[in-house]
């Protein structure tokens, strides 16, 4: 069940849109605040699932990772909050695209790719006017630089690229490589991560790569998925 017309989408960027700006006027103390923003964007992410359910749950399982890995890089409160938010929010641009560009099709033209790309932009100019999201906007936006500088929209590289943006490449990309065959989830894990692994140094910043890598070491991915979302 995929979308198939345009007129679907406006629509449902004006209702994610309204969803937000209520988050935004929100006036609470700030750890109350971030407790009820994770909540609320949550409630936009099951929006996003229904809209495209070729990828449901994508955004959710991105932020559990992405939150693990944050936490091991020892960053504070406030920027897990916006790493978080910024996990559970980075395909928002996918709306902006032509419909037949968002049915999860592995097979496009050339073509497609390009404006594919644009998604990351696209989505951090759909929440700039939020305040809530400041930071995590600037997260989505580099999401899908790479650490050599052949990445997009920017081409940015290395330590130019946000580091909440660089923790954010990497859950998405660990959350999204598909393992054909293969049913067993932490066999998928340990695969994806080999993966991961030699793209290292290149498409991701290899100290994040290392960090997924103890963390996988330490423990099992399906009990960090189980424990790791607040």
């Amino acid at each position: 069940m995929y979308i198939d017309a345009a007129e679907q989408v406006e629509p449902a960027v004006v209702r994610i849109q309204r969803m937000l700006k209520k988050i935004d006027q929100l006036h609470l103390p700030s750890a109350s605040r971030r407790d009820l923003e994770s909540i609320l964007v949550r409630q936009v992410t099951k929006e996003l699932d229904r809209i495209f359910p070729w990828q449901a749950g994508h955004g959710l399982e991105t932020a559990v990772i992405a939150l693990r890995i944050g936490q091991a890089a020892r960053l504070d409160a406030d920027v897990l909050h916006q790493l978080k938010l910024a996990a559970l929010l980075h395909d928002l641009g996918l709306l902006m695209l032509p419909p037949h560009l968002q049915t999860g099709q592995e097979s496009l033209e050339p073509d497609s790719y390009v404006t594919i790309q644009n998604h990351s932009r696209l989505g951090a100019t759909l929440l700039e006017p939020f305040s809530f999201l400041r930071e995590a906007t600037v997260m989505i936006a580099h999401h899908h630089e790479r650490w050599d500088g052949s990445g997009y929209p920017y081409g940015l590289r290395g330590e130019f690229i946000p580091f909440g943006a660089r923790i954010l490449a990497v859950a998405d990309a660990f959350e999204a490589i598909h393992v054909p065959e293969v049913c067993d989830r932490s066999l998928r894990d340990h695969i994806a991560l080999r993966i991961l692994k030699v793209a290292s140094g290149t498409q991701f910043d290899p100290c994040i790569v290392d960090l997924l890598v103890e963390l996988m070491g330490a423990t099992e991915m399906t009990y960090l998925r189980r424990v790791a979302y607040r």
